[in-house]
């Protein structure tokens, strides 16, 4: 057992190559998760903009590497299991957003069990810009109005800050956008710092140790319909891809610190549901492929 752990280990420790050098944008995120609830949630998330491409997430997704390698370190030492998801946050966005430069050509991609799972478009954003003017932080910004997804939405916008970008989807002003709110209050964005990643990443550590576990080496791209169709079904049944090897584990089997194997999965399962399920008030309520 202290030989297999040490290969599974092995395999989970692969480095990730830096790419290239970044500026991160830290946006605060303030959404409705639910339809049906007044309550909000406040959540940090990042924009790394680079010379080829930015690349908009959850900021739980990468701010927790440096522990799960110390962690995984740790159990290769000592050839010891430890059950990581006592230790490591979910992140409550899995999405990853990739705008390739100079085109704006957006893939969007998410974590379908061990697979993630992309598709691909180009929008047009038709940005009204306003007169008026505002100081936001240390930034002077600019209003302009668009409507996209079904929402429509109001950018302040810094001409100080020289990228044509923004959190999410959204791009295409003359400036960084400091500030984004829907005329719902549903979702607002704020950028509250930025500063400079120079070995960035596109892949965090966790996203190298679910590959690790089966998971494809590249995105599976399909059509935006597909998409759709697959993550719904994902969300319904999260194991549901898996269900046929799961059952044939052993109601006995242990790991290696002596947790049921079978009542782990069914606790991942019951955890990966309700966090699916939750957040049903999503950005775009319209599946359009393009904004107007």
């Amino acid at each position: 057992m202290r030989n297999l752990l040490s290969i599974i280990l092995l395999i989970l420790c692969v480095s990730v190559t830096a790419q290239t050098s970044a500026t991160r944008f830290f946006y605060e995120l303030t959404y409705k998760p639910a339809i049906e609830s007044d309550s909000l949630i406040t959540e940090m998330t990042i924009l790394d903009i680079t010379k080829e491409k930015s690349l908009y997430r959850d900021y739980l997704m990468v701010s927790q590497d440096s522990i799960l390698k110390v962690q995984i370190e740790l159990m290769q030492k000592s050839g010891t299991f430890k059950d990581l998801s006592k230790t490591i946050k979910q992140p409550k966005f899995s999405y990853k957003i990739t705008k390739t430069y100079p085109e704006m050509a957006i893939k969007y991609s998410d974590q379908i069990l061990q697979d993630r799972v992309s598709y691909e478009e180009k929008l047009a954003f038709d940005w009204k810009i306003d007169a008026e003017k505002k100081t936001i932080g240390e930034y002077q910004t600019q209003k302009a109005t668009t409507s996209f997804g079904g929402r429509n939405w109001t950018a302040w916008f810094s001409t100080d800050l020289p990228f044509q970008d923004g959190p999410y989807k959204f791009f295409g002003l003359p400036g960084l956008i400091v500030q984004l709110q829907d005329d719902q209050n549903n979702y607002a964005w704020e950028l509250k710092g930025n500063t400079n990643v120079a070995e960035f990443q596109e892949k965090s550590y966790s996203e190298t140790l679910t590959q690790s576990f089966g998971g494809r080496g590249d995105d599976l791209v399909v059509s935006r319909s597909k998409f759709e169709q697959l993550y719904n079904a994902y969300k319904k049944d999260p194991f549901g891809s898996i269900r046929s090897h799961l059952s044939q584990i052993p109601a006995d089997a242990k790991m290696p610190d002596g947790t049921s194997i079978s009542k782990m999965m069914r606790d991942q399962e019951e955890m990966l549901k309700k966090h699916l399920n939750e957040t049903n008030n999503e950005i775009e309520i319209s599946q359009k492929k393009g904004a107007k």
